[in-house]
């Protein structure tokens, strides 16, 4: 078991805890897959529902918020019957803005993971404006079902009435809907490549400023995130801060980063550079590998 849950895992019940215990092996970033998850609700004996809630201190390990010292934890559940887990993190000396939240940690894991739709957030604290909004964004997101500890589960539309959203702009593919976008780029380099993927599958549907980052650590592994627009601007999710979260879930420290590429549209109506070395030059030492590519 990774070091990093040596506290969590005492707070699971015993039964529960010791189901989970060879799942947290030195790979585990936070996603169990639907398999997996009913084998820890028949060891414990406990509902889906009560377990999901008993891992979020798990989830929470997962967080860096050397800011708040404020430790949360969510999870996502796909449509696939996957979990995914995200948590809070913060860039000391950086702006508030750069802060990733946990919900939008767990949402872009599933994201990343294949995911088309998300049907439950499991969070161990009441959303906040800027994360209710973030969900308003994805495939259905008026229905997805909130959980908190000893509260009543309710739909995100009843954290969210009155709701401004994608429809209201026109946008009729939410984020999370399968959509491509074609760039053209002629490079052999495997992290260009990647990141190339990953700028297609990007969500930008009011600016078109189709955005991808990939950091390297020193041992050669790579850790992609995407931009994720919001009709609201505001809440939506940086590429870097999607890419270190990735990087945080795969328990790596922002020393390890060795490369940093960013890959962006040329056709956008905003640029992710000036946010993208910001965020990057907080963290490590190294400079950004900036690219602009040009749709098919």
């Amino acid at each position: 078991m990774q070091d990093r849950f040596n506290h969590s895992i005492t707070l699971l019940p015993t039964p529960l805890a010791d189901a989970l215990i060879p799942m947290l092996n030195q790979h585990f970033a936070g996603h169990l897959n639907a398999q997996q998850l009913a084998t820890l609700t028949s060891a414990s004996k406990m509902s889906e529902a009560e377990v999901l809630l008993a891992l979020l201190p798990i989830a929470a390990a997962l967080a860096k918020p050397p800011i708040s010292e404020f430790y949360v934890g969510a999870i996502a559940k796909g449509k696939s019957g996957d979990i995914y887990m995200g948590a809070n993190i913060e860039l000391p000396g950086e702006a508030l803005f750069h802060s990733v939240h946990a919900e939008q940690s767990a949402i872009s894991h599933a994201w990343l993971s294949g995911e088309s739709q998300i049907v439950d957030i499991i969070v161990n604290a009441s959303p906040c404006g800027h994360c209710r909004q973030f969900m308003n964004e994805l495939v259905e997101g008026s229905k997805i079902c909130i959980h908190l500890p000893a509260q009543e589960s309710h739909p995100l539309a009843y954290y969210l009435p009155y709701a401004f959203g994608p429809k209201d702009l026109n946008v009729t593919s939410p984020l999370m809907a399968k959509q491509y976008t074609e760039f053209a780029l002629d490079s052999a380099d495997p992290m260009i490549i990647e990141g190339l993927e990953h700028v297609g599958l990007s969500y930008a549907p009011y600016t078109q400023s189709f955005a991808a980052v990939v950091l390297e650590t020193h041992d050669g592994a790579t850790y992609c995130g995407r931009y994720a627009e919001n009709a609201a601007f505001n809440p939506s999710m940086l590429p870097m801060q999607m890419a270190l979260s990735n990087l945080t879930r795969h328990n790596r420290e922002f020393s390890d980063i060795s490369r940093a590429v960013l890959i962006e549209s040329s056709q956008g109506k905003i640029s992710l550079v000036g946010a993208t070395m910001d965020a990057l030059h907080t963290v490590a030492a190294i400079e950004l590998e900036h690219i602009v590519i040009e749709p098919v």
